[in-house]
């Protein structure tokens, strides 16, 4: 199953977990959509600056987070107006605060490793 998935944090960094999860989700044939703090490019793939860039389907399954839980509260209201059926705290990105707001939103919240989902087949 299609599962349109934003990675927030994307960067170009090939020793980073968010260059590595856009990668993994590429080899499983996911729709991947790069969004971090500066716009680039990631494995032939633009990163946006903005979760509201035309190029990003509305109808998003999963926001995968790569950015800390400081960072994160710019985020909080455009993750929310994007509605994903998902949000994914990836190690070090945990945020009790910010997973009660999604549940609230009936947004499923997660605490996992996007590339261990990826490699087990439970993505």
């Amino acid at each position: 199953m299609k599962k349109p998935t934003i990675v927030l944090g994307a960067n170009n960094n090939p020793e980073r977990y968010a260059y590595k999860a856009v990668d993994f989700l590429q080899s499983i044939d996911q729709p991947v959509y790069p969004v971090g703090v500066r716009k680039g490019e990631v494995l032939g793939l633009t990163i946006s600056d903005s979760l509201s860039d035309p190029s990003i389907p509305k109808d998003i399954h999963t926001i995968t987070l790569y950015i800390n839980p400081m960072v994160q509260e710019q985020w909080y209201q455009k993750i929310l107006d994007k509605k994903p059926k998902r949000v994914i705290f990836n190690p070090g990105t945990e945020n009790e605060v910010f997973e009660e707001m999604l549940e609230k939103a009936g947004i499923q919240t997660e605490e996992a490793c996007t590339l261990v989902m990826v490699r087990t087949g439970v993505y």
